[in-house]
């Protein structure tokens, strides 16, 4: 519960310093929204009865929807500082990390007091999470708890193409009937005007840039997708920390949607912690095949070759100084 708090990298964001692109009038109706939501929320715990406790006002939801590098986590982690404590933030596979580990009552007992919970790239990949995550945010804002969420889908058609939706409409229909959605329109921040993909090393060059970095991983793709396989999701975060720079060699597509989800999770923790990227052998865009693009997962591994490319080019960046 402790590490259910934004990124590091987006410690001092705030709504001031979201620059909304004048080309793209959604940005600044978003700021605004963001800002209404807050006012609101601050407001919405409820009446004091002259005997017992306050009765709790049902919490309010907003949900961001747009494309990759529009800036929605930002303003999620805008909308957490904003916040009275005790607050939450985590993507919308840590939610379901705690559900896992405390159990579902003890999750709502200790998330039932939050003045908010911010979740990150909100997503349905099967219908277990659907289940689950329709019942928290059920009894989390029937208790006056606020809910921010992101995502690249919108809440009606969350799930399309990773399981049979048409058999669970009713539940995402609730979890749509949570939220007020917000659309955020925009290029990719993250690739605005930049070269495509960076070449990669080759193997030897990997190996010297590692060894001349303290605090940098090299690490073979196959045997890095072998130990990745042995570590729950969760683990992730604790395995990138204190690590400066990640070098992957011989890097190729990932041979199956497991290893590939697996990468999309890793992607996510180092674009977290703010962590370069290098690698050797096949491009980072090149680590997900047509096939998988084409398929259910696509906007998960659309966003981790979004970032990936980020950590590289921040990588190469600061290489050449």
């Amino acid at each position: 519960m402790g590490q259910m708090v934004p990124p590091s990298m987006f410690d001092d964001v705030s709504f001031d310093s979201y620059i909304p692109d004048p080309a793209e009038p959604s940005q600044a109706a978003a700021v605004a929204a963001c800002r209404q939501f807050v006012d609101k929320a601050r407001n919405s715990r409820g009446k004091k009865k002259l005997f017992g406790r306050r009765t709790p006002a049902h919490g309010l939801g907003l949900y961001l929807d747009g494309g990759f590098g529009v800036g929605k986590t930002h303003l999620l982690a805008s909308v957490y500082h904003e916040m009275n404590e005790p607050k939450a933030f985590a993507t919308f596979v840590e939610v379901t990390h705690v559900v896992g580990a405390l159990g579902f009552i003890a999750a709502v007992e200790r998330l039932s007091d939050h003045s908010v919970l911010c979740i990150d790239e909100f997503e349905l990949d099967d219908p277990g999470d659907t289940m689950l995550v329709s019942r928290l945010l059920t009894e989390l804002t029937a208790a006056g708890v606020n809910i921010v969420a992101t995502s690249n889908t919108l809440p009606g058609q969350l799930g399309e193409g990773r399981f049979a939706a048409q058999d669970f409409l009713r539940e995402i229909r609730k979890l749509a009937s949570v939220f007020e959605t917000i659309r955020v329109d925009g290029p990719d921040y993250r690739h605005r005007d930049l070269p495509p993909a960076p070449e990669p090393h080759t193997d030897a060059e990997l190996a010297e840039l590692a060894a001349a970095t303290p605090g940098a991983t090299l690490d073979e793709f196959d045997s890095l997708c072998a130990h990745l396989s042995t570590l729950h999701p969760s683990k992730y975060k604790a395995l990138v920390d204190g690590v400066s720079l990640v070098c992957i060699s011989q890097l190729h597509p990932a041979p199956d949607q497991t290893v590939a989800l697996r990468m999309v999770v890793l992607a996510d923790r180092l674009y977290d912690a703010g962590i370069p990227v290098m690698v050797s052998g096949s491009k980072l865009d090149e680590l997900f095949t047509e096939e998988m693009l084409g398929g259910g997962y696509r906007k998960k591994y659309l966003r981790a070759t979004s970032r990936l490319l980020a950590l590289s080019r921040f990588a190469e960046s600061h290489s050449d100084r």
